[in-house]
C-alpha cells in the first residue's frame, strides 16, 4: 500500500471530522445503506417554479424504468427550445436513486433554463453487466424521441453524472457514439468511475483507509456490477477506461479530486481524448476528496468547483453547433 496521499484541503478535512467514515463494503451494510433516502426532492423544488412529471419507459428486456422531468415552469418553448441534461446518478452503481445529487443538474435549470431528465437506472448486483448503461440509453432514447414535447433543442442534449453516473455517463456516450444516435452534445463527468481493474496509483493510495469512497469500496462496487464476467468479457461500454478509441466523442468536461481514489483513471481518460484528437477540459481539485461538492456544497473549493463546470456548460451551450469544429 502506498501511505503518501495528497493533503485534504483543510476546511474539507474541517468538514469532514465528526463524519462516520469506512473504509469497506459489504452486502450486509450495503443493504443497510440502502435504508438511506437522499435528499426529498421536494425540498430542492419548494423554491423554484419547476414543472415536474415522472415517466416509464421499457428498458430493453421490458423492465421498467423510472424518469423524473424537470423544466421550468412557465416558459414558451415554441420559438427557444432549451437545453437538456440528462443526469445519472451516483452511488457506486450499487445505491442511490434518480434524486441522488439532483442539485446539481437542478442548479443548471435555474442557469440555462435547461430541462433536466434523471434516469432510476437499475443497480448491482440485481443487475449486472451492460444492464445499468443500457437502462440509461433507453432513457436517452426518449428524450431524442420525444424532444419537441419536451421543448428542447435536440443539438444541445448533455448527458452528465457524478461518481457512478460519470461512469455510466462516458459509457453511454462511448454506446451513442457507435450507434450512431441519439446526438450528443457534451458530457460532463464529475469525479467518474471508469475502471473496473482498480490499479492506479490513486486506488493504492486510498486503500485501507477511511473515507468517502475507498479502493476496497470500488472493488466491491465493481464486483457487484461484473458478477461472473471474466476480465476479458468486460465491455468498454461497462468499464469505459477499456475503451481503444476515444475519438469522436462530444466535448467533455472531467473534474475529479487530488485526495480520491479516482483521480488516476480520470485524468488519463481526459488524455486519451486529447491524444485521439478530441476536446476535453480538465479540473483536479487540490485536496479535493471524492464527491466533495456534493456532500459539502457551501466549501470555498466546493462552490469554485461547480462555478467552473457550470461556466463550462455555458460555454457549451451558447456554441453554434452548425458552426464548423465546434462540439
Amino acid at each position: 500500500m502506498t501511505t503518501a496521499r495528497p493533503a485534504l484541503d483543510p476546511e474539507l478535512r474541517e468538514l469532514l471530522t465528526g463524519m462516520p467514515l469506512m473504509s469497506r463494503l459489504d452486502p450486509e451494510l450495503l443493504a443497510q445503506l440502502r435504508q438511506y433516502p437522499s435528499t426529498p426532492v421536494e425540498s430542492l423544488l419548494a423554491h423554484r417554479q419547476v414543472d415536474r412529471r415522472e415517466i416509464t419507459v421499457p428498458a430493453k428486456d421490458g423492465a421498467p424504468i423510472r424518469l423524473s422531468v424537470f423544466s421550468p415552469a412557465h416558459t414558451d418553448r415554441t420559438s427557444s427550445p432549451a437545453p437538456c441534461v440528462y443526469w445519472m446518478h451516483g452511488g457506486g452503481m450499487i445505491m442511490g436513486d434518480r434524486f441522488s445529487q439532483i442539485d446539481i443538474p437542478l442548479e443548471w435549470l435555474d442557469e440555462f433554463g435547461a430541462v433536466v431528465v434523471s434516469v432510476e437506472y437499475r443497480l448491482a448486483p440485481e443487475a449486472t453487466g451492460s444492464t445499468l448503461v443500457d437502462d440509461c440509453h433507453q432513457g436517452l432514447l426518449w428524450i431524442a424521441d420525444h424532444a419537441a414535447e419536451l421543448g428542447i433543442d435536440p443539438a444541445r442534449i448533455v448527458v452528465a453524472g457524478a461518481s457512478a453516473g460519470g461512469g455510466l455517463a462516458a459509457g453511454l456516450t462511448l454506446l451513442a457514439r457507435d450507434l450512431g444516435t441519439p446526438a450528443i452534445a457534451g458530457q460532463v463527468l464529475i469525479c467518474p468511475m471508469l475502471d473496473h481493474r482498480n490499479t492506479s496509483t490513486s486506488s493504492r493510495q486510498y486503500s485501507d483507509v477511511p473515507g468517502v469512497w475507498t479502493g476496497e469500496m470500488n472493488a466491491f462496487g465493481w464486483r457487484a456490477v461484473l458478477g461472473d464476467l471474466s476480465d476479458d468479457e468486460v465491455p468498454a461500454y461497462v468499464s469505459p477506461a477499456l475503451a481503444d478509441d476515444l475519438s469522436g466523442l462530444p466535448a467533455t468536461y472531467v473534474d475529479t479530486g487530488s485526495a480520491e481514489v479516482f483521480r488516476d483513471e480520470d485524468t488519463d481518460y481526459a488524455t486519451r481524448i486529447w491524444a485521439a484528437g478530441g476536446q476535453a477540459e480538465l479540473h483536479v481539485w487540490a485536496g479535493g476528496f471524492h464527491g466533495f461538492d456534493a456532500l459539502y456544497p457551501q466549501a470555498r473549493i466546493s462552490t469554485t468547483a461547480r462555478r467552473t463546470r457550470t461556466d463550462w456548460l455555458a460555454r457549451l451551450l451558447s456554441t453554434n453547433p452548425d458552426a464548423p469544429g465546434d462540439l
